[in-house]
């Protein structure tokens, strides 16, 4: 394609970004603008199919820079995948398609939900993880089912946040040589001049942490077309550093800081557009020839997706294609639930679980913060990353999170990660994405609470259940013995639009009683009853067992008592009325006891026994009598 062709088309880039900030008001207009001609040349390279946005082998596209909603969304409109120029107009406007910020599941074609800076580049990450774990599975000496490239446009921003730094390490260690990063380099943040903050030695950093570094000017054609040829080839993991002005083409805003996050002004859009030969009445307007060719990529992309079947039909492949259907189809019926009979630590039911999880679905992989001895994680005689289903991040929980959000948007792969409880504080941002993009992936958090006992109150998490419990569409089990594991893991494999948490102690657990009425599966249920009740005690986990015992010593004193246990608070406050009111019943006071913050359990309690304090360093028994979760400092509270 000749340059004046792209040029063409990068300014018709321009000015939709330009005239979408400018008619919503608010946006980011600079970013857009000065990536423009990378995402011209991008396009010449990109395999994707807008007729199927979810072709597993296409090549993913991460925008680590969300704010530069302009360039996305055009783009989107560009190629084919269904915005129209209506959608551009009601940018950043209520219930339209074009949110500030790319929401994947609201707009067709978006991979993955960006925004907080440095989380996508860590998406990449986990989309050429996932990658190189399915074409592990699927691929042959011969044959490539899966040979597609992983791309992500970052900025200045993505690379100062923490979370960059981990994925990169990462990246680097694993050779990821189908990740290709674009660093829009405009040496501009919101407060100015990149001199401000940052000095770093971009090439020097990426260099020693094992990636291939090549750099271009961002808005010379031929040097963008052959540094992404280039990093296409290579055997490690590629930054582009694309050297670019900010807001190119806008006039007396081209390279500064005001371009930023606020809208250009019509006059300097209109002498814009003047000045590149655009008709500057003309608003929201795509040439004809420009828009041809851009839309070559609905037909391109199709042919590229009919070869990819084509040759599954006819080259010999039909183990692979066996692999590559039981990745995608995982039969849950065949998981042979372990039996617990005797008391355990609800990290090591939970890790048992998880190993007959694995030896049942193919796709079920994960990895733990360089804590997998103590959250029982390992997949016994699962193998290593990317042969094998264990994964070693590296104490790097904020990526590891962020890379298995990606690796449950790849397709047929259902991943976990894992950590001490206390430290989802690292991950908490990618727990939210989850949560908000509906991705299905799961957590192990153990070290679930002052049980943790020596390592003192920096290892004890305290309000970290009310947390996520508040998190919308996240669901946080905290099991009380290895029968309620099972059925929260249960649940949790059939939750396809929800992330879920597994909170396991450190200390061995009592096998608990059969149910009395109700399921674990339904977040609550009656463990133990009497007739004519007049208290209702209602706990998780560790505090299951204390009130049972609680409930022995009360009827000692004849006085009847129901124990109420609740493995899973969001999903049972989600439950009808009557049921309950059936768990619950009406007219008996009611104590909540959790070793946590609890502030939650006031929905439902008329008395809470939690914490209103850290911990502190001790046994894990003694913290227990400190902090008044015994029998007889809970009745001196209730009576």
């Amino acid at each position: 394609m000749s340059n004046v062709m792209r040029q063409k088309m990068a300014d018709s880039i321009r000015f939709l970004a330009a005239d979408m900030v400018q008619s919503a008001n608010s946006g980011h207009p600079g970013a857009p603008m000065g990536l423009a001609d990378i995402a011209v040349v991008l396009s010449e390279h990109l395999n994707h199919n807008p007729k199927n946005p979810n072709w597993l082998n296409r090549d993913r596209l991460v925008f680590s820079g969300g704010h530069a909603t302009g360039l996305i969304y055009s783009l989107y409109y560009l190629w084919g995948y269904g915005l129209e120029i209506e959608d551009l107009k009601n940018f950043r406007q209520l219930d339209s398609k074009t949110p500030g910020h790319p929401e994947c599941g609201h707009t067709e074609g978006i991979e993955i939900t960006t925004g907080p800076l440095g989380q996508g580049v860590a998406n990449a990450v986990g989309f050429a993880m996932a990658s190189k774990f399915v074409g592990a599975q699927v691929n042959s000496d011969t044959a490539a089912l899966i040979n597609h490239n992983v791309y992500c446009l970052c900025g200045d921003g993505d690379l100062e946040e923490g979370i960059s730094y981990e994925a990169a390490s990462i990246a680097g260690h694993n050779k990821l040589d189908n990740l290709i990063l674009i660093y829009d380099s405009n040496r501009i943040t919101i407060e100015g001049s990149t001199d401000l903050s940052i000095s770093e030695n971009i090439r020097g950093r990426f260099e020693s942490q094992g990636w291939d570094v090549l750099e271009c000017d961002g808005h010379n054609f031929d040097e963008i077309d052959a540094s992404i040829t280039t990093a296409k080839t290579n055997k490690k993991p590629t930054i582009i550093i694309a050297n670019t002005i900010i807001a190119k083409g806008a006039g007396s805003l081209e390279g500064s800081h005001h371009s930023h996050g606020a809208p250009l002004g019509e006059e300097i859009i209109t002498e814009a557009k003047a000045k590149a030969g655009f008709d500057p009445e003309k608003k929201f307007f795509v040439d004809e020839d420009v828009m041809a060719r851009f839309r070559c990529a609905i037909e391109e992309g199709d042919l590229l997706e009919r070869e990819w079947i084509h040759s599954q039909n006819t080259l010999p492949l039909m183990e692979q294609n066996e692999a590559l259907a039981a990745l995608q189809n995982p039969d849950f019926s065949r998981i042979q639930w372990p039996v617990f009979e005797k008391a355990e630590a609800t990290r090591g039911t939970n890790g048992k679980v998880m190993n007959a999880i694995a030896r049942a679905i193919p796709s079920f992989l994960g990895g733990s913060a360089d804590l997998s001895p103590s959250n029982k994680t390992n997949l016994n005689d699962m193998g290593v990353f990317p042969k094998g289903r264990n994964i070693y991040f590296g104490i790097r929980e904020h990526a590891m999170a962020s890379i298995v959000n990606a690796m449950g948007l790849y397709g047929p792969l259902l991943p976990f990660s894992a950590t001490f409880f206390v430290f989802s504080d690292y991950l908490k941002p990618a727990a939210r994405i989850a949560a908000l993009s509906g991705i299905q992936n799961f957590y192990i958090w153990t070290h679930d609470s002052i049980g943790v006992g020596e390592d003192g109150p920096t290892h004890q998490p305290i309000e970290h259940l009310s947390q996520f419990r508040a998190l919308p569409n996240f669901y946080v089990w905290r099991p009380a013995d290895g029968a309620e594991n099972i059925e929260a893991w249960k649940t949790a494999l059939e939750m396809k639009k929800s992330p879920s948490a597994f909170v396991c102690s450190r200390q061995n657990l009592a096998v608990l009683p059969d149910a009395v009425f109700g399921t674990a599966a339904q977040g609550g249920y009656l463990v133990a009853s009497d007739e004519n009740a007049v208290i209702t005690f209602m706990a998780s986990g560790s505090e299951v067992a204390l009130a049972l015992k609680l409930k022995e010593t009360l009827n000692g004193m004849d006085v009847p008592v129901n124990v109420v246990s609740v493995p899973c608070y969001d999903l049972f406050i989600e439950q009808d009325e009557a049921y309950i009111n059936s768990i619950i019943k009406e007219g008996t006071k009611k104590v909540a006891i959790e070793a946590a913050r609890g502030l939650e359990w006031y929905k439902l309690a008329d008395i809470v026994i939690a914490m209103d304090s850290f911990g502190a360093s001790a046994p894990a028994g003694q913290l227990f009598e400190k902090f008044g979760f015994s029998v007889d400092a809970i009745l001196g509270k209730i009576k």
